[in-house]
């Protein structure tokens, strides 16, 4: 890709070793634009909310993530809580146009994910994409929270130049108002194929592994300690940034067959789809769910290691590679699971880079240039 010269990125998780479709899709377009750069926003430092958390407070930072200067990322600071008003969100909007200023940038094109900078779609005339990754709608948050993110989207699709989605269920409920594109995630199958030597952590003996962000949105903690008392000589091993309420981390520690091993880098992570004698996703199955394309769908589809998945979207779409159960019958398919050989993978699934230049086509066209062949709009 050609052209795009400035990009800034409101993104709803920060840069670290765990990658996200962000980072995936960031990656790519800078492999393939020498003359690109890229401010990449990440959530705003809640030092108070950290100090109340007894964590260590983050603090706001401008960092470089490359030598040559051609990816910055920032993270604002967020004073106070937003139950005390929209002051804030309104400061953590200064500071990101401060951050585009001091990086240097012009007229940059703004792909926004974290709604927080909705309004800035509206208040700088930049050329801008609308990426939806999840109905936080449909999540279950505090009335409040729904009613703020209700506001600032109404903003989003009024004013974004172009609005991607990345499943289905997005594509029907954002198209119901106004044209979007589906540009689904993808897989780099090499990364998750290639060998790797066992973990240290994972325990020894029969281990049932999850990968990925633990919160109750998602992960059906009941359905997890019904998978544990059911297979007690199984280790339940959870593998991913911890998210989880105090009352459903202290039930799942309270079952000496759970290990909950935290973030591990997306370097690390195929080691512990490779090794595990099967893979669980005991998701949720709800409104907000149904409204995600899950990156790890795509992960398990391409190693040899058996998946057992609750039915929801993205692995009913790869029942070729994948177990679905119902809660009820997760225990006896996982346990099937475990019963069977590994057979090596055989789906084809699309890539990271396929994904970036369906991406990068919707950059340009916001920007108001013709790239290659753009997806097709729905």
């Amino acid at each position: 890709m050609t052209g795009l010269r400035e990009l800034v990125v409101c993104s709803l998780e920060p840069w670290d070793d765990v990658w996200r479709r962000n980072q995936f899709f960031v990656d790519a377009l800078l492999s393939g634009n020498g003359a690109l750069r890229v401010l990449f926003l990440e959530p705003p430092a809640d030092p108070l909310h950290d100090l109340l958390s007894r964590r260590q407070p983050a603090l706001p930072r401008l960092r470089r993530l490359r030598p040559d200067r051609r990816l910055l990322a920032f993270r604002p600071l967020k004073p106070l809580p937003r139950r005390l008003g929209g002051g804030s969100d309104r400061f953590i909007l200064r500071q990101a146009t401060w951050a585009v200023r001091a990086v240097g940038f012009a007229r940059p094109t703004l792909w926004v994910n974290d709604l927080t900078y909705a309004p800035l779609l509206a208040s700088t005339g930049w050329p801008s994409v609308y990426d939806v990754t999840d109905d936080w709608l449909l999540a279950p948050l505090p009335a409040r929270e729904i009613a703020r993110l209700t506001g600032l989207e109404r903003i989003a699709l009024a004013h974004a130049d172009e609005v991607v989605v990345c499943s289905p269920a997005l594509a029907a409920s954002r198209g119901s108002t106004r044209t979007v594109t589906l540009v689904p995630n993808g897989v780099d199958a090499d990364h998750f194929r290639r060998p790797r030597q066992r973990p240290a952590d994972l325990p020894a003996g029969e281990t049932a592994v999850y990968v990925g962000t633990l919160h109750e949105s998602r992960l059906d903690v009941d359905l997890v300690e019904t998978l544990a008392r059911a297979l007690p000589s199984v280790s339940v091993v959870l593998v991913g940034p911890d998210s989880l309420e105090p009352d459903s981390r202290r039930r799942l520690d309270a079952h000496e067959n759970v290990r909950l091993l935290g973030a591990r880098p997306y370097e690390d992570v195929p080691a512990y789809l490779q090794h595990a004698d099967v893979v669980v996703v005991p998701h949720r199955v709800t409104p907000f769910t149904e409204s995600l394309d899950p990156i790890k769908a795509y992960e398990c589809a391409v190693v040899d290691t058996p998946t057992v998945a609750t039915p929801v979207a993205g692995f009913r779409e790869h029942l070729g590679a994948v177990t679905v159960a119902s809660a009820e019958g997760f225990a006896d398919a996982v346990r099937a699971a475990l019963s069977r050989p590994p057979t090596p993978a055989a789906v084809t699934v699309p890539t990271w880079d396929e994904r970036a230049a369906e991406f990068a086509a919707i950059l340009a066209r916001a920007d108001g240039r013709t790239v290659g062949t753009a997806p097709t709009a729905v």
